[in-house]
């Protein structure tokens, strides 16, 4: 099965969950540096499954004339949500001049107008900033310059978030500030991510890793868990809200939206209502257990690395 064969089984999956919306990487299904496939996922997702989507867009290795194809290319199908990003640079292509930052592409997308514009934020500082100031001040320039929406990098520690949203509101970044949350299935796909996008592994987490290292379902089962201690964490604690990193794993999402919401709500986004309803309506039993493999006093795996039931037997 190709890539990109696997990335449409898997949108078709997730609209049973209802997200509030699916955002598609540039480059997706394996296109490199150039974008048609992105463009044709979003258009799926907008046009045949009616549901918003926004698009990663990265200008570091493309002309305003390129950029100006693709954005006139979206607006044909209709996608008017895009996530304006630098980009990577890549090993043996040199970059183009029109576009330094993300916050460039944000201004030049704004300024030509039609569309709604969201940034990318790092709770534990981008790699390439200076320091966590001169980090925010580059966030800072990506608001100004138009983005009205931010989704963070993903993290593993709550206390990361807490403390990076704290520098974004001093530095009176007010647009809504969403949290980034990668469940751990795969030791080795986390240990990759986070060498390339800087986020440390917690202890605990670090515990969880080590322990189930041999046993692929008994580590998806407490790495699950875990993200869904940090989902019921930041709903608790009112943030604006939480974008799961599926990477194209469905049953992941569902695992989730099961242990926090039950099967009647939205997956993503309105934090604020989750964190209401699940006290209102009782939907999620939490039960406070000092948990042996996440350290959380809020985990519903008992220890064991394996999701508990209502009535309490592992499934």
């Amino acid at each position: 099965e190709s890539g990109i064969e696997t990335v449409y089984d898997t949108i078709e999956k997730l609209t049973d969950l209802k997200p509030d919306f699916i955002s598609v990487t540039y480059g997706a299904g394996g296109s490199g540096v150039t974008n048609p496939i992105t463009k044709d996922i979003c258009s799926k997702i907008k046009n045949e499954y009616k549901l918003e989507t926004i698009a990663h867009l990265s200008c570091i290795n493309n002309t305003k004339d390129e950029i100006d194809k693709i954005l006139e290319e979206l607006k044909k199908e209709g996608i008017d949500n895009i996530l304006a990003l630098r980009g990577d640079r890549v090993e043996g292509l040199e970059p183009k001049k029109d576009f330094t930052y993300a916050s460039d592409l944000t201004k030049y997308i704004m300024d030509k107008g039609g569309f709604h514009v969201s940034g990318a934020c790092y709770p534990e500082v981008h790699m390439e900033a200076k320091d966590a100031v001169d980090d925010i001040k580059n966030l800072k320039k990506k608001v100004d310059a138009g983005a009205d929406h931010l989704i963070s990098q993903l993290f593993f520690d709550n206390r990361v978030f807490y403390d990076f949203l704290e520098r974004a509101r001093i530095a009176d970044i007010n647009v809504p500030i969403e949290a980034g949350i990668m469940p751990v299935t795969s030791k080795s796909q986390i240990e990759r991510m986070v060498t390339m996008c800087g986020a440390s592994i917690p202890a605990s987490l670090s515990r969880i890793m080590q322990r189930y290292e041999s046993n692929p379902e008994a580590l998806r089962d407490a790495g699950i868990a875990y993200a869904i201690n940090q989902i019921i964490d930041l709903a608790a604690n009112g943030v604006d809200g939480v974008h799961i990193y599926t990477m194209n794993n469905r049953a992941e999402a569902f695992w989730m939206k099961k242990g926090i919401l039950g099967d009647t709500v939205p997956l993503e986004l309105n934090a604020k209502e989750l964190a209401h309803r699940n006290n209102k309506n009782s939907e999620l039993t939490v039960r406070k257990s000092s948990c042996r493999c996440c350290g959380s006093d809020y985990c519903r795996c008992r220890g064991t690395g394996r999701r508990r039931t209502e009535g309490g037997a592992a499934d």
